[in-house]
């Protein structure tokens, strides 16, 4: 999990926790993390190039340092061992010799792990907001994806499963924390079966697709996304000393190139009133990764914010050109035009997002309502077919199935 801050926008609710184990095809791969971004400052946003609009001079090794947030060498409380962050509790181990026979199969032991976990008279989890080490999670049997991910790979490796990280691009999910908007990004967990193929463990699939692009991830980027979640939750509660910490070490892990923890140090001097220092971080986040859409905007905000309009607006510029690129923004911007009766801006962006997200079954689906409402029945008919053709289960197709029947007999009149 990662986080960054922003203003308010609308907030959607966080689904309930469950668990469920996806079938893949052999080498693809997941681990699942919820992830939070910190940029206090505007939208989503990100850009290749920065050219001669680069300023700050500040070393990356003292911004890492501190000294201008009033922190002490040394000083900053210290966060959670590398070693622990996966580490079994001895509960642990008698809760998987109870439930897993580790003389089974992969997939055996895959499914009575699974099956233990969410069974709620032998464990059960609730989700909340806050990032924990594995034998934290199982202790209180709460967490945030990360957390659950955590203890997932810690068991399921205990047991002799091959098991990674796996980073998840789901649509862009902003929710509100006290005065900050929170960006949150999802992980989940890749098991690789051998000859029995590929599983996808996912404890948060209330959005969660097999559409979605995954990448799996090393141990030591899942822990930078660990480091710099602890981080954001300290930083809320005013701790900055701590936060510093968190994010130090979510920057070592990744050799300085976890884009994410240098956005949301930049926040944190950005709230102690440090703008030169802030500005330093956010272009360091981008020299991490020139795709980083929150410190491109965070950039943004800032030099608006100083009066700098000629820099505000290239920044501004450039969010917004890969703002438009992204199909799941051109996909809310469809709903809105449809809500509004334009449908041919609507078709327009969903075209778009269907050409980046071609398995993407909702892009299809809403396109088809484009069209029916439009009058096109041949159109419609056309996206909704290609919806339940692309929908990723069985009771999603028959689902569709019958919604395409209810819709074309009712042709473009009473359909949402």
């Amino acid at each position: 999990m990662a986080m960054m801050v922003r203003p308010a926008e609308p907030m959607r609710p966080t689904p309930p926790v469950r668990a469920q184990v996806r079938h893949r095809p052999a080498g693809a791969g997941a681990i699942g993390v919820r992830a939070a971004f910190i940029g206090l400052l505007a939208a989503v946003a990100c850009a290749s190039g920065r050219g001669d609009l680069d300023r700050a001079a500040i070393a990356p090794d003292e911004l890492l340092a501190g000294a201008s947030l009033g922190v002490l060498a040394g000083s900053a409380a210290p966060v959670v061992a590398e070693d622990g962050v996966l580490a079994l509790s001895a509960e642990m181990r008698e809760f998987l010799d109870r439930h897993v026979d580790r003389r089974g199969g992969a997939a055996l032991k895959l499914h009575q792990l699974v099956s233990a976990i969410i069974d709620t008279s032998a464990f059960g989890l609730e989700y909340d907001d806050t990032t924990r080490t594995a034998a934290e999670t199982f202790r209180v049997r709460r967490g945030n994806c990360l957390s659950f991910s955590n203890m997932f790979v810690a068991m399921a490796r205990e047991v002799g499963l091959d098991v990674q990280f796996q980073e998840v691009d789901i649509p862009p999910d902003w929710t509100l924390d006290h005065d900050t908007f929170v960006l949150n990004r999802h992980v989940n967990v890749y098991v690789d079966l051998d000859r029995g193929g590929t599983r996808a463990v996912d404890f948060n699939i209330g959005d969660f697709k097999t559409s979605y692009e995954m990448r799996k991830i090393s141990d030591t980027r899942a822990r930078a996304h660990y480091y710099n979640n602890l981080g954001v939750e300290r930083m809320q509660k005013g701790d900055t000393a701590s936060a510093l910490a968190c994010f130090r070490s979510a920057v070592a892990d990744n050799d300085r190139g976890f884009s994410a923890a240098w956005t949301n140090l930049g926040t944190l001097y950005q709230r102690n009133g440090r703008a030169a220092h802030a500005e330093a971080c956010y272009l360091q986040a981008l020299k991490a990764s020139a795709r980083d859409l929150v410190a491109m905007s965070n950039l943004a905000r800032l030099y608006e914010l100083q009066g700098d309009r000629g820099r505000a607006a290239a920044y501004q510029k450039r969010v917004v050109y890969h703002r438009m690129r992204n199909p799941y923004y051109r996909y809310s911007l469809a709903r809105e035009a449809l809500a509004s009766g334009d449908l041919d801006v609507a078709i327009g962006h969903l075209r778009y997002a269907i050409r980046r997200r071609p398995k993407e079954d909702e892009f299809c689906l809403q396109l088809g309502l484009a069209y029916l409402q439009q009058g096109d029945q041949r159109a419609a008919q056309r996206w909704l077919a290609r919806a339940r053709e692309v929908a990723a289960t069985d009771a999603l197709k028959r689902r569709y199935s019958m919604k395409i029947d209810t819709l074309l007999r009712q042709g473009a009149g009473n359909h949402h």
